[in-house]
């Protein structure tokens, strides 16, 4: 991920003659004094991309680019077992053009953990160090899930409606949901009800400002009214003020719109859920794709490898049709099923995937559809990790 860097005023005072001074981030560390206030080189890693990962292979590519506004004095590439110590092997990058480098090289791995630091300095005295930890070997294994990551959920139910007829379960689901998230699997539960289109949206965006740990989830859940325009060939959200007539569709929250927005919040993984009318058409191909089977292997190197991997998956409610709402005070079927699936924990192993989850859900006589979009890697999954 390409990083850039603002230097405020504040920290700009704290420097004297000779002083160093190290700001770090998450992934970020730099390192500058006094006579070196210039703009830092920039390191966007190619791979591996996560901060924190592990590898089956012993052999890993690394590969890396360095930009700098300023001329590049050196870029090197340290090899280190602890990120403290000395290095085992270091790199040097040519730098034929001032301005731009770049590491493509293969490393051999050892068991255990694995730092790559690129350190990039400039003419100028500015110096810019990232890291990536790599862990090989099953007895790294168990260390590799962050004990600090964090799983979030944010939860729209829309009841009652400006224009539209009022619903009777969006709010009585997203609340059951909700407290089974948090309960259950200890995730930072947020629920927004009866949400006019700007406050959908201006929340969205909130949650597009959140500093995302590597390893950290977001799901995030729509209930309410759902609508299909043929013209248009495309499914919308029904927000609280959405005009019943509306032509234009400009009071309704298109699925493209949400499908760009979600993607482009700094959270590696992703899961939408949407228990709406037509709420299969957030598919432009109405295709759902299959998630990752369940390898039968170590709990711990399951979650490292899909903790390791960005993921985009939604699930919605049927296809291009009208879903049910459900009896007053007893859930949608899709919320119900949802639900069942959350309080199973997973199983023995205390980890609910998306196929388990999908085990459930094709009960119901409305299918619902899963798929992946936007960035989503081959290989991903949303995982539910009961306490």
């Amino acid at each position: 991920m390409k990083l850039s860097l603002s230097i405020s005023l504040f920290c700009l005072a704290t420097l004297v003659n000779g002083q160093i001074v190290s700001s770090r981030s998450n992934e970020v560390q730099l390192d500058f004094n006094s006579n070196a206030i210039s703009s830092f080189a920039q390191i966007e890693w190619i791979s591996p991309r996560l901060e924190y990962t592990n590898s089956e292979e012993k052999k890993l590519e690394i590969k890396a680019n360095i930009t700098s506004v300023n001329a590049l004095k050196s870029v090197t590439l340290h090899f280190k077992q602890k990120k403290d110590d000395k290095p085992v092997a270091s790199r040097t990058a040519y730098i034929e053009d001032e301005h731009n480098t770049n590491f493509d090289l293969t490393l051999r791995m050892l068991d255990g953990d694995n730092w790559i630091e690129i350190v990039a300095e400039t003419k100028s005295g500015a110096i810019t160090r990232e890291y990536r930890n790599i862990k090989v070997g099953m007895d790294a294994i168990g260390d590799a899930v962050m004990a600090d990551r964090q799983d979030y959920a944010l939860l729209f139910g829309i009841n009652k409606y400006d224009n539209w007829s009022d619903l009777v379960n969006p709010g009585y689901d997203v609340e059951a949901i909700g407290k089974e998230l948090e309960e259950r699997y200890g995730f930072k539960v947020e629920i927004v009800r009866d949400a006019e289109q700007d406050q959908v949206m201006t929340k969205l965006r909130e949650y597009a400002q959140i500093n995302y740990k590597p390893q950290d989830q977001l799901f995030i859940f729509f209930a309410g009214h759902g609508q299909y325009d043929d013209v248009f060939g495309e499914g919308f959200l029904v927000a609280k003020n959405s005009l019943r007539n509306d032509v234009s569709k400009n009071s309704y929250i298109s699925h493209n719109r949400i499908r760009s927005n979600i993607n482009n919040i700094p959270c590696e993984h992703i899961f939408l859920g949407m228990d709406v009318c037509f709420g299969g058409t957030f598919d432009p191909l109405l295709a759902s794709s299959r998630s990752a089977a369940y390898e039968v292997t170590n709990d711990r190197e399951y979650l490292v490898r899909k903790l390791s991997k960005k993921t985009r998956k939604y699930l919605t409610s049927g296809s291009k049709e009208y879903v049910s709402d459900g009896v007053a005070g007893s859930h949608s079927p899709f919320a119900r099923n949802l639900i069942e699936a959350l309080k199973s924990n997973g199983g023995e192993d205390r980890i609910l995937i998306l196929d388990e989850i999908k085990s459930y859900m094709e009960r119901l006589k409305s299918t619902p559809r899963f798929g992946s979009f936007g960035s989503d890697e081959n290989g991903s999954d949303f995982v539910f990790i009961a306490r």
